[in-house]
């Protein structure tokens, strides 16, 4: 059974999945994924940076910024929290506790959320819902790492004027990324932990107002809602990057560093903001009103999250494959060449535009937090697109059954624009590879999935 389209929607949404139904799918994903993981950490010096995506099935490093070291690591956690097994456990907890302090206290980036909350966030929540063995020294020691990590993203800001600004990008203070709104878990997990952050004059910064800060300037400048602020103001649309005058602080102008123009939607930026606002959507629902009162109360943030996620879930839904697994950007140029690309299934083996199967596997999730944070009425299409698009992205082709491969999840797409993606012998476009973060989201996924369907704890990044 399919839904019938309430929206623009070329997606196929099937009605009858549950999670319970896509075991199957969850447990092959944790099976192919084990070999893989000690394949990489048998190999892999991690002087050398950090694992980025694969050429040739192999994983290799790409100098910029060491940004998916936490998923590498990260990865073995999720592996031990969805199989039980030790070995994955001491794999991803050694790795933490010998090689993620430098990205603690890295004031040059915009990724504690990928880093620090995939090994640290990840651990400390084991040892919360009872998975690892209550130690007050290693408790102390996950906590000092998120408290410390929240207070040093936060402390990387832009003010747009009282009250109004946001974190910026590597690029430096004028820039303003999508991708970021999934950094605010470092934040908000170091504000539930009770930290201070204190900047010039011991000036006490609130890292909870920091973050919804930063997600109300996101919103209002990296995403479109129809409202006729542009030519090109479709709702959901989103720029990758946002700029900024940073002597008068005005806005100028989008931008975007990995998709295809400002004016068209990298979807893995797309998927940032779907993921990035459902999961805040979620936390804001958790709290007492008191909390949020200091801020304008409860109303206006889960608000702003609601609209942002339902804004670009519908245009993820209104712009991609029939399968829900995108191209790269809405707007790439080899799309026309394709015909009707919305009607059909995903096409990986063409010869025009790439497919982004890493974009898929954190839509999917975003799409799953959407729904719950919306409820059973509201939310039901939305859970339903998550859970056919997980039994879409998670199982074959996309899935990498082939041991001598070292990726997880096929037909990912790292930069487009720069070409660093690797193109087969015989093809025109990038096709067969996998990157770091889409395994890790893959795995993430799938765990929210798998926690879902056997009814155990929630899968949720906030304490």
């Amino acid at each position: 059974m399919i839904f019938e389209p309430i929206f623009d929607q070329p997606m196929q949404i099937q009605s009858t999945l549950s999670a319970a139904s896509l075991a199957p799918v969850c447990e092959a994903l944790f099976a192919a994924s084990a070999g893989k993981l000690r394949r990489l950490a048998a190999r892999w010096d991690p002087k050398r940076g950090a694992p980025v995506f694969t050429a040739g099935g192999v994983y290799a490093a790409r100098g910029w910024t060491e940004w998916t070291q936490g998923f590498q690591f990260g990865s073995a956690i999720l592996q031990f929290d969805a199989t039980g097994d030790a070995s994955f456990l001491e794999m991803g907890r050694e790795a933490t506790r010998r090689w993620m302090a430098p990205h603690v206290s890295h004031g040059g980036v915009h990724d504690h959320g990928f880093n620090n909350v995939s090994t640290y966030g990840n651990l400390l929540r084991l040892m919360n819902e009872g998975r690892l063995p209550e130690q007050a020294w290693e408790r102390d020691f996950y906590e000092l790492a998120l408290k410390v990590s929240g207070a040093v993203q936060a402390s990387r800001w832009t003010a747009l004027g009282p009250d109004r600004g946001y974190i910026y990008s590597f690029n430096g203070p004028h820039s303003l990324f999508a991708d970021t709104i999934r950094s605010l878990r470092a934040l908000v997990l170091s504000w539930q932990l009770g930290h201070k952050c204190l900047g010039e004059g011991d000036r006490e910064i609130d890292l909870l107002g920091r973050a919804l800060q930063h997600a109300e300037a996101t919103s209002r400048y990296n995403v479109w809602f129809g409202t006729g602020r542009d030519a090109y103001d479709v709702r959901g649309r989103v720029a990758h990057e946002s700029i900024f005058n940073v002597v008068d602080r005005a806005y100028r102008c989008p931008s975007s560093q990995q998709g295809y123009s400002p004016f068209s939607t990298w979807t893995r930026g797309l998927a940032w903001i779907l993921c990035g606002y459902a999961e805040l959507l979620e936390f804001l629902l958790s709290l007492p009103e008191e909390a949020l009162a200091p801020w304008g109360g409860g109303e206006r943030w889960i608000g702003l999250c609601r609209e942002t996620a339902r804004a670009a879930a519908d245009f993820y839904l209104g712009n991609t494959p029939r399968d829900g697994v995108p191209y790269w950007d809405t707007g790439a140029p080899g799309l026309e060449k394709l015909g009707d690309w919305r009607s059909a299934a995903a096409q990986m083996e063409n010869e025009h535009e790439p497919v982004d199967s890493s974009a898929a596997c954190i839509a999917a999730q975003g799409f799953l937090r959407l729904g719950r944070g919306l409820g059973e009425v509201a939310g039901r299409s939305y859970f339903q697109a998550g859970l056919s698009l997980a039994q879409r992205v998670l199982g074959e082709p996309y899935l990498s059954q082939d041991p001598a491969h070292e990726g997880l999840i096929l037909h990912s797409i790292y930069h487009r624009p720069n070409g660093w993606d690797h193109v087969p012998t015989g093809s025109r476009i990038p096709r067969g590879e996998s990157s770091m973060w889409g395994d890790y989201h893959a795995r993430e996924l799938a765990l929210l999935v798998q926690r879902l369907g056997r009814g155990e704890a929630y899968l949720k990044f906030y304490l």
